[in-house]
Order: structure tokens, then C-alpha cells, then sequence
């Protein structure tokens, strides 16, 4: 029966809680209250609070087999044990970044396709680039910091190159000088060779390939000479006695190559590069769910045997600021690396 049936002599009452008198309610009060009661059971739960409910993409912008990739893939698997949903790694490699970027850029922000990003696609490219298709300040809404990234200076194995003193007396001498190889330009590989060459004063061309797995490839087969690595990617080949190394980015020895010492020690003045790898999102993603992941993730940083393995990867894990004070470094970062990418005469060079 409809509620505007009811006969005014069978109306509803309510019985006060505090007085107990009963108090007559009139059809189109019930109707009202019944109404609001039904819209509060049927309200549904604000998407943030049931985040994730299916699968959520991370975009590792390179090519597979790279530290982004194995990076995206750790950090997925912690999120997936923790929020119960899958996390899928997708290589969009290409541009120093920049195609996976645009692809995060282009999605839905509702937190189902985040992006590995580092310091070359969240800073260094605002500089390099004379038109880059994208502001990381604007653009991309940072999540986590979560590790730094030393690299160490390795040459083909076959080279007579043992110390960096080696390195600068066969680029002195060969036409031309060395090649070295990079993930692209820009990256913080080729930023990196491109201070050495001003600290020893010799001539390196630069082969920038689509990802780091090619380029130390190519290393390793004597097609170019010497190159930056990130220590995972440079492990295997390290043990196999394909390439060599020759010092550490850092100003301090690291766990993962405790034998091999910092630059500084063997012969480069003021050096020190270290890059970052952070986790974002496309912009206007709800804040609700940047900050479950932020949770989530500092809740993985805390966590002994994830930070023995980013030790094996040769990566420095740190506890990450807020998402809001991310924001005030990445704009920080951007000045930074835009001096290191005007210092290295490659500012508006792509």
C-alpha cells in the first residue's frame, strides 16, 4: 500500500526516547523520513575507501628487463600483498620516458594506472627538452619517494682499462675518443658521463639506446667502451667478468659493491650522482588515494627484508615525505638537475 493510502486513523507514531509520549507523524512525514533512511542505506561507499577493487597498472617507462621493471615489479608485489588486488608492471619505453609519461598523463585519474618515475622524467627533461609535451609539476600527482639510485662506472671487460687514470690515457689516444652508452638522453647515465668528461677533460660520444638492457648489452659485445649502470642491471655481468668495474657514483662505498670505491677516491673531483625513482600518479587523481598508497608504501619501507633487497638491487630505500611535500621537491629537483643538464652543454638539445 502506497504511503498516501494510509487512513488518517492508522497514521504512524513515534515514541520519544527522553519523555516517553507517543507523537503522531502525518503520512508525509513517514514518507519523508523513510525516504532519507533508504538514501542513507543505499548511499554507496566513496570509491576511495574501497581502492583498490580490480587491477592496477604500474607503467614502467623503458624497456623490459630494466631497473624501472624490476623496481615496478617489487614494489607491485608488496602493494598486491597488502591491498589484495593485482598489480601488473606495462613497459612503455621510449623518449627518455616520455611516452610511458604521456600515457599515464592521458588515463583516468582514479588510481588504477600509477608510473615509476625518476628524476630524468619528473626534473631533468623540463630542462633538456626545448618543447617537452608535459609539466611533471602540474601534470603528475607524486605519491612516494622511494629509493635513491648510486650507478657505477664499468667498461668492457677487453678494454686495458683498470683504474680511471687508464680510462682517461685510451680516450686521449683513440680518435675520436670513447663511446658511452646511456638509456637516453638525458638520463641520468648520460648526465653522468657527460660530467665525467668535464672532470677528466676527454672527448666521449654519446649512444643513447631505448632502455638500459641493450645498452649494456652492446657494452658487454665491445660496441661501445664504458658506460654508467645502476648496480642490478651491472651485477650479473659484473660476476661474469664481461665488464669491469671502476668506481661508484656515490661519495661513500655501498653494501652491493663494497670492494668497489666511490669516484671521488680514485680520481674525479666533485662527484656525486645519485638519481631517484619515485611513485606517481596523472594529476587530479583523488587525494584519498594518494595518500592509501603513500601509507602503504612507508608501511613497506619499514619493512627489514624489503630493505635487504633493495640493498642487493644497489638501491639507497628512504622514507619518503608526504605526498604534499613531494610536490615542494620535485620543484626543487627540477632547478637541480636543470643546472647539472646546463653544466653538461645539453640544455635544449632535444
Amino acid at each position: 500500500m502506497s504511503l498516501h493510502c494510509i487512513p488518517q486513523a492508522r497514521q504512524a507514531h513515534w515514541r520519544g526516547t527522553d519523555t516517553g509520549a507517543d507523537f503522531p507523524m502525518k503520512p508525509s512525514q513517514l514518507a519523508a523520513l523513510l525516504a532519507l533512511a533508504a538514501a542513507a542505506t543505499a548511499a554507496p561507499v566513496p570509491a576511495q575507501q574501497n581502492y583498490p577493487e580490480r587491477t592496477v597498472t604500474i607503467v614502467a617507462p623503458s624497456a623490459p628487463g630494466g631497473l624501472y621493471s624490476i623496481f615496478a615489479r617489487l614494489i607491485g608485489n608488496r602493494l598486491e600483498q597488502r591491498l589484495g588486488k593485482s598489480f601488473i608492471v606495462e613497459n612503455r619505453p621510449g623518449a627518455s620516458s616520455i611516452i610511458g609519461t604521456m600515457s599515464v598523463i592521458r588515463s583516468a585519474p582514479n588510481g588504477y594506472t600509477l608510473m615509476i618515475s625518476n628524476s630524468t622524467g619528473m626534473a631533468g627533461n623540463v630542462t633538456l627538452y626545448k618543447n617537452l609535451s608535459y609539466d611533471p609539476a602540474t601534470d603528475l600527482a607524486p605519491i612516494a619517494l622511494i629509493a635513491r639510485i648510486p650507478e657505477v662506472l664499468v667498461v668492457n671487460a677487453a678494454l686495458p682499462v683498470y683504474s680511471v687514470a687508464d680510462l682517461v690515457k685510451l680516450a686521449k689516444s683513440t680518435p675520436g675518443g670513447l663511446s658511452f652508452g646511456s638509456a637516453g638522453a638525458g638520463t641520468s647515465q648520460h648526465l653522468s658521463a657527460e660530467l665525467l668528461k668535464s672532470r677528466l677533460g676527454i672527448e666521449m660520444t654519446h649512444i643513447p639506446y631505448k632502455g638500459m638492457q641493450p645498452a649494456i648489452n652492446d657494452l658487454a659485445g665491445g660496441h661501445i667502451q664504458v658506460m654508467f649502470s645502476n648496480i642490478a642491471l651491472a651485477s650479473a655481468m659484473l660476476k661474469a667478468g664481461k665488464i669491469r668495474p671502476l668506481g661508484v657514483t656515490t661519495t661513500q662505498r655501498l653494501e652491493a659493491l663494497p670492494d668497489v670505491a666511490p669516484l671521488t677516491e680514485v680520481g674525479v673531483r666533485d662527484f656525486d650522482a645519485t638519481s631517484w625513482f619515485m611513485l606517481v600518479a596523472p594529476a587530479k587523481t583523488p587525494r584519498e588515494i594518494i595518500e592509501k598508497i603513500y601509507a602503504e608504501l612507508h608501511g613497506i619501507a619499514d619493512d627489514a627484508q624489503v630493505r635487504q633487497e633493495f640493498i642487493k638491487l644497489g638501491l639507497v630505500l628512504v622514507n619518503s615525505p608526504p605526498p604534499d611535500e613531494l610536490k615542494r621537491f620535485v620543484q626543487a629537483e627540477i632547478v637541480r638537475q636543470g643546472d647539472l643538464v646546463r653544466r653538461a652543454g645539453v640544455a635544449g638539445s632535444e
